[in-house]
This record gives structure tokens, sequence and C-alpha cells, in this order.
């Protein structure tokens, strides 16, 4: 469910991004404009990132095997990290290379109706392809959490750099409209320019916190702490359970929890009665939260005889 809902956010923002390149690429042709250049750039860029996250997705998805009995689910957060830096290493820096180019070398710029009109026209498709992720962000987000923690705290890298990427196009956007219309209006040639840095460092702070949230994920990030709540809960309230102890996660994949906890159980309970409630707490576990596919649960060698660990079949 959570791949096609990645997938839908991942194809309209290619169709779009598709799009708006062909717009800015028009009008900056047409117009000489720095500052709508380097959102043509950037544009052009977006299409190759979200084909990096499809190919992430689909390797992701292949099956354990014995060199990764896990499974392959962090190829996805791998292919997310290229992401940012791809948009760092090609958005960003081309973008303030271009911008400071024409800083220096500043040209006037021509037919600026172009400008305007293509850039509402592109500011129209991304804002197409922001809802869609937008709206996939609120069908995954906790009634208790916003939107920014939704982003920070999300497994699924491929919705939020969809989102961050469409943000930063519309804020781009705005950005090259400003310099445009500022140049044009105080007849600073400067203007146009400027906004075309301003817009490289938008894309560099975005691939910044990219690389920060793929990263640490590639290394072994924990569940979200709703879930980590959620689990505790299940195994307080079982009768069999005198203590919970550490409660230790790690994020495999998109849909792929590894929990261990250490228990300690009531006394008196024998070793049939301990492992009845380890396959008790197991399937509590997964009824709700079926994203959890390895479950570890360790007695406390003081209070019970047995240890038990399981992983889904």
């Amino acid at each position: 469910m959570a791949s096609r809902a990645s997938r839908k956010a991942i194809y309209a923002a290619i169709a779009a991004n598709l799009a708006i390149a062909a717009c800015k690429f028009v009008a900056a042709v047409f117009t000489r404009s720095s500052a709508m250049m380097a959102e043509a750039v950037h544009s052009t860029v977006d299409p190759g990132n979200e084909l990096l996250l499809l190919l992430g997705l689909k390797r992701s998805q292949r099956p354990p095997d014995p060199l990764h009995p896990f499974g392959h689910g962090k190829v996805l957060y791998f292919y997310s990290l290229l992401v940012a830096v791809h948009i760092f290493a090609v958005g960003a820096l081309l973008t303030v290379y271009q911008g400071i180019s024409h800083l220096r070398h500043p040209q006037p710029s021509l037919h600026l109706g172009w400008n305007y009109a293509l850039l509402a026209l592109a500011a129209a498709f991304e804002l197409y392809s922001w809802r869609i992720s937008y709206r996939e962000l609120l069908l995954s987000k906790d009634p208790d959490e916003t939107i920014w923690q939704e982003i920070i705290g999300r497994k699924d890298p491929t919705i939020f750099t969809v989102f961050l990427e469409d943000s930063a196009g519309l804020i781009g956007a705005v950005l090259a409209f400003l310099g445009i219309f500022l140049g044009q209006i105080l007849h600073r040639r400067y203007f146009d320019p400027a906004a075309s840095i301003l817009i490289g460092l938008l894309l560099a702070a975005v691939a910044v916190l990219l690389g920060r949230e793929s990263g640490a994920l590639l290394v072994g990030e924990r569940t979200n702490r709703a879930r980590i709540r959620r689990v505790k809960k299940i195994l307080e309230e079982d009768p069999a359970v005198e203590a919970v102890g550490d409660i230790l996660t790690m994020q495999m994949g998109p849909d792929q929890v590894l929990l261990t906890v250490d228990i300690r159980f009531r006394r008196g309970l024998d070793v049939q009665q301990v492992e009845s409630a380890i396959d008790r707490l197991e399937a509590r576990i997964r009824q709700p939260e079926p994203t959890i596919e390895r479950i570890f649960i360790e007695p406390d060698s003081l209070k019970a005889p047995a240890r038990k660990s399981s992983k889904a079949a």
C-alpha cells in the first residue's frame, strides 16, 4: 500500500516536472533570464531524482536471500541519499554558478511577458504534483503530529522527497518572479541573477535536509515514537508481564521494522506459560502494527527460564 502511494506521487511528479522544465526552458531561451534558466535547470534535475527513487523502490522490494537475511529495504534509503547528492551537485551548485556568472556580466532580459505567462503555467503544474504528495503525507500522518514532524519522522523517503522538491519548486517560482519583476520595475539587472543564487541556496538547503534524513535511516534509525508507545502499551497490558525493559527498534525499510524487547514476566510462570505469553504478545503487536516483521522478545533470565524469538513468515 505504501509503495503504491509512493509510486503515485513519483509518477505525478515526473509528469509535472517534465512539463515544467519544457515551459521554463522556452521562457529562458526567449528572455535570457538567469532566474528562469535556474528554474529550468531545477525542474530538469527533478525527474532524474524521481527515476532514482523508482529504481530504489524496485530494488528494495527484492525478497531476503542468504546474503541479506533481513531483506533489501534499506536500498531505498541509499537511493534517496543519492537524490540528495544529485540535487546538491547538479541543481544547487550549477544554479548558484549560473547566477554568479550573470551577476558579473548581466544581460538585459527580453520579452518578459513570456516569463510571467510560463512561470504561471509551470507553477500550476508544480501545484498539481505538490497537492498529490501533500495528500499522501496527510493520509499517513498521526493526528497529534504536524506536517514537519511527519517529514522528519517518516520512514518512507519517497513521499517527503517529492513533497520537498515540489515545495522548493513553488518557492523557486516565486523567487524567479520576484527577481524578474523587481529587475523590470526598478531597472536593476542584478535582481534576476540574485534570484538565481537564492534558488540555488534553496536547493542546497533541501539537499542537506534530505541527506540528513536519508543518512539517519541508512545507518539504522529507530521507528517512530508513536509506534513504540503503542507497542509498550500492548506489552504492559498483558497479564503475564510484570515489567517492560528496553524497547529497541530499527527501521529496515519503509514497511519493515525490527523490534527487540526485554520483558520481566510474573513469578510462578513455567516454560510453557512463558512461551504462550510470547506468542500472544507477538500476535497482539502485529495486529495493529503489521510493519513490525521481526520481533525478538527476551525474558529476564532471573524471572523466567525460557527465551524465544520469532520472525514473520
